[in-house]
């Protein structure tokens, strides 16, 4: 077999774009959504958290819609966006942290799988952080890192398929709890505000939005699937048709499914059922098939979210490789296109952080939520990159799209992403800011190989790189005081 670096094959179009967005962020943890959001608020504030988060989000999906028509050359946008607007290092920092996040959630799906499979094995998957549960993780890791190898977009048609099959069932808990729903049931105590021995306060409708947003925010990580594949899409316009699409049909599901429920058991009682409650609710209502049914579902679509994410982590080092940010080494391809030695790399460290699992679970736990808020920044930069576009006399002046329009898209997607950020836990981010420093070696290494390595190692660029190291040690030194504790 001959290996090259070559140019990237584009062959995904909008059904195979859009099936990466909605499998990307429609992953294991829907089945648990309406316990989830029924566990601190009532039907009510739930309402208005979708509208709100439904709000800010659709202003971050037409942030990528914008930039992908206004900037088709910049492909793998999240990182290119980041890269274009603000620096080497911040594109750098943007796809470092982003890929080191996916790297954490990959392993994550890994262990939510094999605790899925407990539910038909047990109990030897208990707790997805068994020796056979690691065993069978591993497998999984390699298997799909083995799919994608053999060629990104029969590894897209996989995902099209995972993606249908699992929203069958959410399909068909959303007809039988729309079919038993009761507008009566639906409406009682619709604000959370009775108190009973079994039901107790819920707090005020402000306190019982906080934390049901903190529960809808992380419901669309994800969203940026198509963006971060536009380098192989048939059609720059379909990344953000693609996009919107996901983000739309995501959004209804999420609605559905947990606001249906409320129609057929009063809010206590949703609190109360064991995750993955989809399938709990299904064992009240219909009985035992349907309980089977949602966790087949969950089998399905968490292995079906890993497939596309296990596409997405490889694809960030590829791109920034391909223009020099990341080592070279990243750049290279297989001959069926796929970014063979990002692949191996990424997979030989989730294969690291799964031993992790096993012998610190602690540990793991802490981990994990410290990387998952290093997809966040990656929001803000490239919401505030079409603001800065939006202002910039070099506007294409034949768009389509007004510089207002997206002005004030960018900007409201500025503020969504900082209160994602907020929201996220600032604590965590403090955290994450060590790893980002981590990266600094390699981004020198990958510097001094570019051609403008002057523009790697120019004065502004050294003042980030010092602003982000300085900010690690004060993060150690909290951490070891005492003043941050997880």
């Amino acid at each position: 077999m001959t290996y090259y670096k070559g140019n990237t094959r584009k062959n995904l179009g909008i059904l195979a774009l859009a099936g990466m967005v909605i499998s990307s962020m429609i992953g294991g943890g829907i089945f648990s959504l309406p316990q989830n959001m029924a566990a601190s608020a009532g039907a009510g504030a739930i309402v208005l958290a979708w509208i709100l988060t439904g709000i800010g989000m659709f202003f971050l999906a037409n942030t990528f819609k914008i930039l992908s028509l206004l900037r088709p050359d910049l492909t793998a946008g999240i990182y290119m966006y980041s890269r274009e607007g603000f620096g080497p290092y911040v594109g750098f920092t943007i796809g470092w942290g982003y890929w080191l996040c996916q790297i954490f959630g990959n392993v994550g799906y890994a262990v939510m799988t094999m605790d899925a499979l407990n539910y038909f094995f047990p109990p030897y998957f208990q707790g997805g952080n068994t020796i056979p549960a690691i065993l069978g993780g591993s497998i999984l890791i390699w298997m799909f890192n083995f799919i994608v190898l053999k060629g990104i977009r029969q590894a897209s048609f996989i995902n099209i398929i995972g993606t249908i099959c699992k929203l069958v069932p959410l399909i068909i808990f959303i007809i039988i709890t729309a079919f038993i729903f009761k507008l009566s049931i639906f409406k009682t105590d619709f604000w959370g505000n009775t108190v009973t021995k079994s039901q107790p306060l819920l707090g005020s409708v402000s306190s019982q939005l906080k934390s049901t947003m903190l529960v809808t925010l992380w419901a669309f990580i994800g969203i940026e699937g198509a963006v971060v594949m536009s380098g192989r899409a048939k059609s720059a316009s379909d990344v953000g048709k693609a996009t919107l699409l996901g983000f739309l049909g995501c959004l209804c599901v999420y609605v559905l499914l947990s606001l249906l429920p409320f129609g057929s058991l009063p809010q206590y009682q949703l609190s109360r059922i064991p995750n993955p409650s989809t399938a709990g609710i299904l064992n009240i209502l219909v009985g035992k098939w349907g309980e089977v049914l949602m966790n087949v579902g969950l089998l399905i679509a968490i292995l079906s979210s890993w497939l596309s994410w296990t596409m997405i982590v490889a694809e960030i080092p590829y791109s920034a490789a391909k223009n020099g940010t990341f080592p070279e080494v990243f750049a290279i391809e297989n001959a069926y296109h796929s970014p063979k030695v990002s692949l191996y790399i990424t997979s030989a460290l989730m294969q690291i952080v799964m031993l992790l699992v096993y012998f610190s679970s602690n540990a793991w736990n802490t981990m994990l939520s410290i990387t998952g808020v290093m997809v966040l920044p990656a929001y803000l930069a490239s919401a505030a990159f079409l603001v800065k576009l939006s202002r910039d006399k070099t506007y294409p002046k034949q768009s389509s799209i007004k510089p207002r329009t997206a002005i004030c898209t960018g900007i409201i997607g500025v503020l969504y992403s900082i209160w994602l950020i907020y929201a996220g836990g600032l604590d965590y981010l403090l955290m994450a800011i060590i790893l980002l420093a981590l990266g600094i070696p390699f981004y020198i290494e990958a510097g001094k190989k570019n051609n403008n390595a002057k523009t790697f190692f120019s004065k502004k660029e050294i003042v980030k790189i010092t602003i982000i190291a300085l900010l690690a040690l004060l993060a150690i030194f909290l951490f070891s005081t005492g003043k941050i504790r997880f």
